[in-house]
């Protein structure tokens, strides 16, 4: 087995590093020392940059102007971006991309897919439910009409696409109620892709504009200081053409979303242990640097380990969702692993660097504070591994191995 990436995806990556090269980390002000939101909107200069490098569009055909890639290359990206706390959409927006590339109708991918590729336009995924907690598809109840002058996301309305021009007569209108919570980006992104559940127990996924009648945004702010969105949905209703009602779309999504996060959690628990790294040999005690003392290399080395783990888990998952290669178990079991490593590897990695660093750690002059509360965020996003540990028995239970 391989298990090398190919020069295209190298490519990718060594663009990736190209762009963050001159990001830093602490260019918003600091989430200790701000009651709000630490800034009103998403970096656009570093989104430029990036539609600009093709980063934008790694996941989409050449026919929408990308370049084919897979979920491998997003990742790869993916984990350089959070190195610096790149605060740019580029998960949520590459990620919903994809599935509408390959579960979306021809309109709604032809009116979508090319301007999210160039950046003209943001998508986003509700994909936390109600709690964070169950499911995101059992937020949101979805029922279909058939009604003449529906609008939706294909059409020619305002800037965001909310308010579109009518659809045939006779069309097909879905309405949506429910809440989706900490929808990230949901004050900057221009359509939000929702999973919703229908009456016979389907899940379909329905793109609405931020401005849609029937949208209504309450503000939230994260551990890290962003202001995310709980999304309101009142009887909103959606042109057919902007449901995806395709089998197994919302599933792929998911853990297109789900192994994004774990690499973002990678690439910050790298970034993490390099400054300890660099701290530890420089900090002297007794005239000698810390990172001699055996305590200390010995819980370096431990969250070493840890990395390497996330590392190993995290491609796998990839590998399945990028090749769609069978295996003993299905993919979800793969994501479930890396889903384990993630969330208590980037948290034992960020309490050990607080731990070596001492006070300096706490110091909100200096950035490792802020790469604590963006793993608490990712450490939250993923959910607690004793979850991911009972998802994965109960696959083994219906998959037996051997």
């Amino acid at each position: 087995m391989d298990f090398t990436f190919t020069e295209e995806q190298q490519a990718a990556a060594e663009a990736a590093r190209g762009v963050f090269a001159g990001v830093a980390p602490d260019e918003v002000p600091s989430p200790a020392l701000t009651r709000g939101a630490v800034a009103d909107d998403f970096d656009r200069a570093l989104w430029a940059t990036l539609a600009s490098a093709d980063l934008l569009s790694l996941l989409l055909d050449e026919e929408f102007g990308g370049a084919g890639l897979d979920a491998i290359a997003l990742c790869l990206v993916l984990r350089e971006a959070s190195k610096v706390l790149a605060r740019v959409p580029l998960l949520e927006s590459s990620a919903a991309a994809a599935a509408l590339q390959a579960y979306g109708g021809p309109e709604l991918k032809s009116s979508l897919l090319a301007r999210a590729g160039r950046g003209e336009i943001v998508l986003t995924v509700a994909a936390n439910g109600r709690t964070g907690h169950d499911p995101a598809e059992l937020a949101v109840t979805a029922r279909q009409n058939a009604m003449p002058g529906t609008t939706g996301a294909t059409g020619t309305g305002d800037e965001h696409g909310a308010g579109g021009g009518a659809g045939e007569p006779g069309a097909g209108e879905w309405v949506l109620d429910g809440v989706q919570t900490v929808v990230p980006w949901a004050y900057d992104a221009d359509f939000v892709v929702v999973p919703a559940r229908t009456g016979d127990d389907r899940s379909v996924l329905a793109v609405v504009a931020r401005g849609h009648e029937g949208v209504v945004l309450a503000e939230q702010i994260s551990t890290t200081g962003e202001r995310l969105g709980e999304l309101r949905l009142e009887s909103a209703r959606i042109a057919d053409r902007d449901v995806i009602t395709a089998d197994g779309a919302w599933e792929w999504l998911r853990a297109l979303l789900t192994t994004g996060t774990c690499a973002q959690a990678l690439g910050l628990g790298e970034r993490v242990l390099a400054m300890t790294g660099e701290y530890a040999g420089k900090r002297e005690q007794f005239g000698h640097p810390i990172a001699t003392f055996q305590a200390v290399a010995v819980q370096a080395a431990d969250r070493y380990i840890d990395l390497r783990a996330m590392e190993v888990t995290l491609w796998q998952a990839a590998w399945r969702i990028a090749s769609g290669a069978p295996g003993a178990l299905p993919a979800s079991g793969d994501v479930a692993v890396a889903k384990i490593w993630a969330s208590e590897g980037v948290r034992r990695v960020v309490q050990t660097a607080q731990h070596l660093h001492g006070g300096f750690g706490a110091d909100v002059d200096y950035p490792l504070h802020r790469y604590h509360a963006w793993a608490k965020h990712l450490e939250l996003s993923l959910g607690p591994a004793a979850a991911h540990e009972e998802a994965l028995g109960d696959l083994l239970a219906a998959h037996p191995l051997g």
